[in-house]
């Protein structure tokens, strides 16, 4: 089963950019649908950008045209790049794996990693 662990979070301001990159170990993402969720506190958790084993992406109305979800299959490595980052963009942020889009739970979180976004 694949191990999950994210880096690349931290501060910006609003308007700037950050990159998350989620790295796998004992298996490779391509077998998984992979996403990216975050949760501020007092709020719900929220899957903000997925991709499932088709290759297929999709994002939350909070931040699409913002985020990218992407995958390094060489890296073995999922990445979101955050443009335009707003001061509702700060939350923890986990990657997560799951079998397939229906499955009702993820199987494997990474540790998660804050993103902080000041005005």
């Amino acid at each position: 089963q694949v191990q999950l662990m994210e880096s690349g979070g931290g501060s910006a301001q609003a308007g700037g950019s950050l990159r998350l990159s989620c790295a796998a170990s004992g298996d490779t993402v391509n077998n998984y649908f992979m996403a990216w969720i975050r949760q501020a506190p007092g709020q719900e958790r929220e899957a903000v950008a997925t991709f499932d084993r088709d290759g297929n992406t999709t994002y939350s109305d909070s931040v699409k045209g913002r985020f990218t979800i992407s995958k390094d299959i060489a890296k073995n490595t999922l990445h979101l790049q955050m443009n335009n980052l707003k001061p509702e963009d700060t939350a923890m942020y986990t990657c997560g794996e799951k079998q397939f889009n229906w499955c009702p739970a993820y199987d494997k979180w990474g540790q998660g990693i804050q993103v902080t976004v000041s005005s």
